[in-house]
C-alpha cells in the first residue's frame, strides 16, 4: 500500500516573502550557459564516454556555443585526469572558452585538481560541500558551524594554491543539497566563501545554487534564490548560478523562474542528461527562449546533427516527444491540425508575414533544420484532407480542388488504416496516380477529332466492352463536348460540376495537370479524375475518361 504519510517537506522557506520574481512576464535575455554534460552527464552513463568519445563531444559544445563547459572531476579518476591534460597539452580550447573543473572540499582532492590545470588559459575551479539539514545529521553528524568551516577552508585552499600557480582562475562554490538547506544559513555559509575570496569586477565569484534533489514547487525554488539574491555581499561581482535536477520534472520550471528571481547562470546538460531523473535540459531551455523572441546564444539550427552526436557519444536516446528535438514533434497526423497548419502556412505567405503564428506549431521547424513535407505532415489512419492535400501540393505541385482533396485524404486513410502504417510522400503521390489518374477501364479513348459548327463538335472513337464506337456530339467547349458524347451513346447519367487545371512546370513545354469533377444524377455522389499532358485538352478528357470509369466501377 502507499503511505504518503510517511512524507513530509524538507524545503525550507525563505524568512521573509519573496516573490518579486512573479512579477516578472518572461526571462529577457540569455544567462551564461555551463555545459556539465562531459562531468554530471558523463558520470550518469551506465557506460562512461571512453577519452576520444569526450574529445569529441568537447568539439561538438564549443560548436553549439557554449563559453563554459566542465569538463569534470580530474581527481576522481585516471581517465578524467588525462582528459584534461589532454585538452591542455594538445590546445584543443578554444582562447574564448573557460573550462571548469569541479572538487569537493578536501584537501588532497582540491591539490590534485591543481595538478590537472597546469598550463589552462581560462578555468574555473568548482569547490562543493554539503550543507543541507539531512546531510549534516545523517551523514556528516556535524554542526552548522563545522560545516560552515568546511566551506571556508576549502575556499582558501583555492586561493592559496591559485596564488602559488601565479594564475587568475575564477572560483565558484556550491552549497550542495541547496535545496534541502535552511535558505538563511546557506547565505551565511556563501557570504563566508566570499569574505575569502574578496571577488572583483574583473574577477567575479560564481555562487552556485543547486537543487541537488528537487523537493519543492518552483515557485518556492525561485523565493529561495530571490531571497539569496537580496542577501549575498559583494552581489555586483557575483554571478549566481543555478543547477536544477529535474527528480520532480520539473528542472525546466526551475530555471526558468530561478533567472526572474535573478540567477545569471545555467548549468545543465543536453537534453536533461544526469543523475537520476536528469539535469535540466539547455536544448529545451535555449528554444523556449528563442519561441519567445530572445536570442539564447547558443546555435541549435542543424538539430538532427546535434541529436545524432549526443546519442553516438553517449549511447542514450533522445525521446521522440522530447521537446524541439524530437524526431515527431513537429508530427501532425490529426486531421484538424493538418488543416489549421496547412491554412496557417498558406496565411503567412500570402501575408508575408514577419512573425512566426502559424497553429500548432511553436517555432518554424526550418529554424533549426527540420523540413514540413518530412516533419510536420504526416499521414496515417488518422489523418485528413489538409495533409493529404498539403502534402501533394509542397512536394509535387498538385493543387487538388476542395472537394478532390476530400476523397484523397479518405483514400489515403483507408489505405494507412488496412496497413497500419504510416504513409510516405512517395507513397501518397502513387497513390494519388492510381486512384485519380488514366484509369482507362471499362471505357478507353483512342482518337479525337474536333470542329466549330454552332459551338464545338466533337468526334470521340470509344473502346468499351470489347468494340469500338465511333461517337459524336456537340457542346460549348471541347470536353463539354467529349461529355456530352459519352452521356448520350453510352446513357450515362451525370453533371460535370468541376473542372480545374494549372501548369506544372514553368516552360514553354509544360506540362498541364486537369482536375475533373462529375456528380451522379440517381445518388448524388462524386467522383473524381486527373489528366496529365502537354496538351490540356487531351489532359482534361483524360480527367473526365477516369471520373467516368470511377463511377461505373462504383455502379458495378
Amino acid at each position: 500500500m502507499m503511505n504518503p504519510k510517511k512524507y513530509t517537506r524538507q524545503y525550507f522557506m525563505p524568512p521573509e516573502r519573496c516573490m518579486k520574481w512573479a512579477e516578472k512576464e518572461y526571462v529577457d535575455h540569455a544567462p551564461v550557459w555551463c555545459s556539465v554534460d562531459l562531468r554530471d552527464g558523463n558520470q550518469a552513463l551506465v557506460v562512461p564516454m571512453t577519452l576520444d568519445q569526450k574529445i569529441d563531444f568537447f568539439k561538438l559544445l564549443v560548436d553549439v556555443g557554449f563559453k563554459e563547459i566542465e569538463v569534470g572531476f580530474p581527481a576522481a579518476s585516471d581517465t578524467e585526469f588525462q582528459f584534461l591534460r589532454r585538452l591542455i597539452e594538445e590546445d584543443l580550447i578554444p582562447d574564448d572558452v573557460t573550462i571548469q573543473v569541479l572538487t569537493q572540499a578536501r584537501e588532497h582532492i582540491i591539490r590534485r585538481t591543481f595538478e590537472a590545470l597546469k598550463g589552462a588559459k581560462n578555468a574555473i575551479v568548482h569547490v562543493y560541500n554539503s550543507t543541507s539539514l539531512a546531510q549534516r545529521e545523517q551523514v556528516f553528524h556535524m554542526s552548522k558551524e563545522e560545516i560552515l568551516k568546511i566551506a571556508v577552508d576549502g575556499a582558501k585552499l583555492l586561493q592559496q594554491l591559485t596564488d602559488e600557480a601565479g594564475e587568475k582562475y575564477r572560483f565558484e562554490y556550491s552549497p550542495e543539497s541547496f535545496t534541502g538547506t535552511e535558505v538563511d544559513y546557506a547565505v551565511e555559509v556563501c557570504n563566508a566563501v566570499l569574505d575569502v575570496w574578496k571577488p572583483t569586477a574583473d574577477r567575479k565569484a560564481i555562487i552556485n545554487l543547486p537543487s541537488t534533489v528537487q523537493m519543492s514547487m518552483p515557485h518556492v525554488y525561485a523565493s529561495q534564490i530571490e531571497y539569496v539574491n537580496d542577501h549575498l555581499k559583494y552581489r555586483d561581482n557575483v554571478v549566481i548560478s543555478l543547477h536544477p535536477h529535474n527528480d520532480r520534472g520539473c528542472g525546466i520550471s526551475d530555471a526558468e523562474m530561478g533567472m526572474l528571481a535573478g540567477a545569471d547562470r545555467i548549468e545543465g546538460t543536453l537534453f536533461g542528461n544526469g543523475e537520476r531523473t536528469g539535469n535540466v535540459d539547455i536544448v529545451t531551455l535555449g528554444m523556449n527562449m528563442y519561441a519567445q523572441g530572445v536570442d539564447p546564444k547558443l546555435n541549435f539550427n542543424d538539430m538532427t546533427k546535434i541529436t545524432e552526436a549526443y546519442e553516438k557519444y553517449t549511447g542514450m536516446k533522445v525521446d521522440e516527444r522530447s521537446p524541439y528535438a524530437g524526431a515527431l514533434v513537429f508530427a501532425a497526423f490529426s486531421g484538424s491540425h493538418q488543416d489549421a497548419i496547412a491554412k496557417g502556412m498558406k496565411y503567412r505567405e500570402e501575408n508575408q508575414c514577419e512573425t512566426w503564428t502559424v497553429p500548432y506549431l511553436p517555432i518554424d521547424p526550418t529554424d533549426i533544420g527540420r523540413s514540413y513535407d518530412a516533419d510536420v505532415i504526416r499521414i496515417n489512419s488518422q489523418s485528413g484532407k489538409g495533409g493529404v492535400g498539403y502534402i501533394l501540393e509542397q512536394n509535387y505541385g498538385l493543387k487538388l480542388p476542395k472537394k478532390m482533396r476530400e476523397a484523397m485524404g479518405y483514400a489515403a486513410k483507408g489505405v494507412s488504416d488496412e496497413l497500419h502504417k504510416e504513409l510516405l510522400p512517395e507513397e501518397i503521390f502513387q497513390l494519388f496516380k492510381d486512384k485519380f489518374e488514366n484509369i482507362t477501364e471499362p471505357y478507353r479513348i483512342q482518337e479525337m477529332h474536333f470542329k466549330q459548327h454552332n459551338g464545338i463538335i466533337a468526334e470521340v472513337t470509344v473502346e468499351y466492352d470489347g468494340r469500338t464506337s465511333v461517337i459524336v456530339a456537340s457542346g460549348n467547349g471541347r470536353l463539354n463536348a467529349v461529355s456530352n458524347a459519352m452521356k448520350r451513346h453510352f446513357r450515362l447519367e451525370y453533371d460535370l460540376v468541376t473542372y480545374e487545371e494549372h501548369a506544372l512546370e514553368q516552360s514553354s513545354s509544360s506540362r498541364a495537370i486537369a482536375y475533373v469533377g462529375i456528380r451522379e444524377k440517381k445518388t448524388g455522389n462524386l467522383h473524381w479524375g486527373a489528366g496529365l499532358d502537354v496538351d490540356i485538352i487531351k489532359a482534361s478528357v483524360d480527367a473526365l475518361l477516369t471520373a467516368i470509369n470511377h463511377m461505373v466501377e462504383k455502379q458495378a
